[in-house]
């Protein structure tokens, strides 16, 4: 047992004497045969040296790299699986932090939580609810008018292409048109109303989960994030609150901030088709609003949409003017209403929001366009916070100028 133990310490000297001289010693010469516990120690350093040289790091980098894109591309393909439950309760969240300070305000006025969410929840269905027939009416009293004047504009369209060089022929025209009426009576656009039926039903489905949800999250929201809150301890949960507390504030001052510039846009280019005399003024002073919550994007087609419209009604002047006013009212916007009404809620740069548009759109359409960009403040707004409250994360501090 002894002469064991003096085995043992002999080795592990000899090992430390390779490990410094850099000499390695034969195993005869080390009194035995080799011991693989005695060469444990070179085996893992030898490994350590490959892993921390150049090309080692940068394998584990790549592996780390690997593994974050196949994570987010899993939680990517769960969210859209589950996108009829996602969505929903993001909405709900959306909206749960706009109408926040509300809630505190009438709470704060000795109103019964469930008869202050009742209330709160009663408001945003009739206001959403209110827009929606505001646009059905204004569209379906003018449609007629719009339809004719839509037709005879076609046909002008039509008979100044024919004067084109490259025109197509009059036979082109009436084989392009047959193909869109064989088309809409096929069995394939039959089977894409029936996908529209089932894109109805899911809408139906989200619009009541959602409904639900905001309630729960407007009556028990507090409640609900302390219980989430429970697994953290210490700076974790310092961290977890304070992020919590960002996202809230971020989003709620992104709606109300959108919303307030989104209806200066809606009455000034409102008021611009009006006196001009386009049709569907309202409806489109509407559509405006909505797209505005679409940053870059939308304010562009909406200005599309109003100038087809004046073309389509008045004549080339009108759509000329229509597109003067739709830029002077977003240069207005861009200068004067967002700094003052959105504040420090969204501070992204104009490249990072077109980056976030382009890939909601890919991934959800539309409505992955318009939850991209408080999605994306809401993930910059917790960097920011996210070592303490005014400490951004370290990757992400301004670098300090040396005197």
């Amino acid at each position: 047992m002894f002469g064991r133990r003096t085995e043992q310490v002999l080795t592990r000297r000899i090992v430390e004497l390779e490990r410094r001289s850099g000499i390695r010693v034969p195993s005869g010469e080390s009194g035995g045969q080799s011991n693989p516990a005695s060469e444990s120690p070179v085996a893992r350093s030898r490994a350590g040296g490959a892993w921390g040289d150049g090309f080692g790091m940068i394998a584990t980098r790549s592996l780390q790299v690997i593994i974050v894109l196949v994570l987010t591309a899993a939680v990517v393909i769960g969210l859209r699986t589950l996108s009829t439950v996602f969505i929903p309760i993001l909405l709900a969240l959306i909206l749960a932090s706009t109408f926040a300070p509300v809630m505190r305000w009438l709470r704060a006025h000795k109103l019964p939580s469930a008869l202050a969410t009742v209330v709160v929840l009663l408001g945003i269905l009739l206001l959403l609810t209110g827009v929606g027939w505001l646009i059905v009416w204004a569209v379906q009293d003018e449609w007629d008018e719009l339809a004719a004047q839509a037709q005879s504009g076609f046909e002008q369209v039509v008979a100044w292409v024919q004067t084109l060089p490259f025109a197509p022929s009059s036979e082109q025209i009436s084989e392009w048109q047959d193909t869109v009426i064989d088309f809409v009576t096929s069995s394939q656009f039959g089977s894409g109303a029936l996908a529209g039926v089932g894109a109805i039903t899911s809408f139906v489905t989200g619009l009541v989960l959602m409904i639900v949800v905001l309630f729960f999250f407007l009556k028990d929201g507090p409640q609900i994030w302390q219980f989430l809150l429970r697994p953290f301890r210490g700076e974790a949960l310092a961290r977890a609150e304070r992020a919590g507390d960002k996202t809230v504030s971020t989003l709620g001052s992104y709606v109300r901030g959108t919303a307030a510039v989104a209806a200066v846009d809606a009455i000034g280019i409102g008021i611009g088709l009006f006196i001009l005399g386009v049709p569907l003024a309202l409806p489109l002073a509407a559509l405006v609003f909505i797209l505005a919550f679409i940053p870059i994007v939308g304010a562009t087609v909406a200005g599309i949409l109003a100038a087809l419209v004046a073309l389509v009604a008045n004549g080339p002047l009108s759509a000329v003017l229509v597109v003067g006013v739709v830029v002077l009212v977003n240069q207005l916007e861009g200068n004067f209403l967002q700094p003052v009404l959105m504040g420090r809620a969204l501070k992204l740069h104009s490249l990072v929001i077109l980056l976030a548009l382009t890939i909601g759109t890919v991934l959800s359409g539309v409505l992955g366009a318009v939850l991209a960009v408080p999605i994306a403040a809401v993930a910059w707004g917790i960097i920011q916070v996210w070592d303490g409250p005014n400490l951004p994360a370290k990757p992400f501090r301004p670098r300090e100028r040396q005197a």
